[in-house]
């Protein structure tokens, strides 16, 4: 466990609940399938990139990163199934049908900073 990214992560956590709870309505839309697949490609990718720059911002190694990955991920795998099961009385701006959208879109960014710390090519090999 990454003590400072798991602090990271629940900061993120935080604030991105008080945003969905206060203006939720505008990012979670009823019937706008192309906006939620949009949400979910450009989520995936900022989480990438975000839990690499936070791993060398706070001095991983390499080989840490996963384990960094996960720290700054996990408020949001604990904290958010009971978001998404209480999702009306926790943001009941939003319509409770996206709940769903909600969860997916919550594990689309987790894969997303998990994917983003991986090695994807053998550094041991020339191109």
């Amino acid at each position: 466990m990454k003590l400072p990214l798991l602090k990271t992560g629940f900061v993120i956590w935080a604030v991105a609940t008080i945003c969905l709870r206060v203006a939720g309505s505008y990012v979670l839309w009823t019937r706008a399938w192309a906006w939620t697949l949009a949400l979910f490609v450009v989520s995936f990718i900022a989480m990438g990139v975000l839990a690499r720059r936070l791993c060398k911002a706070t001095r991983l190694t390499r080989n840490e990163w996963p384990a960094g990955a996960i720290s700054l991920a996990l408020p949001t795998l604990i904290l958010d199934p009971f978001s998404a099961g209480f999702f009306s009385r926790v943001f009941p701006n939003i319509d409770p049908t996206m709940a769903g959208v909600f969860g997916g879109w919550m594990l689309i960014c987790c894969a997303g900073a998990l994917v983003g710390v991986l090695q994807l090519r053998d550094p041991t090999k020339s191109a």
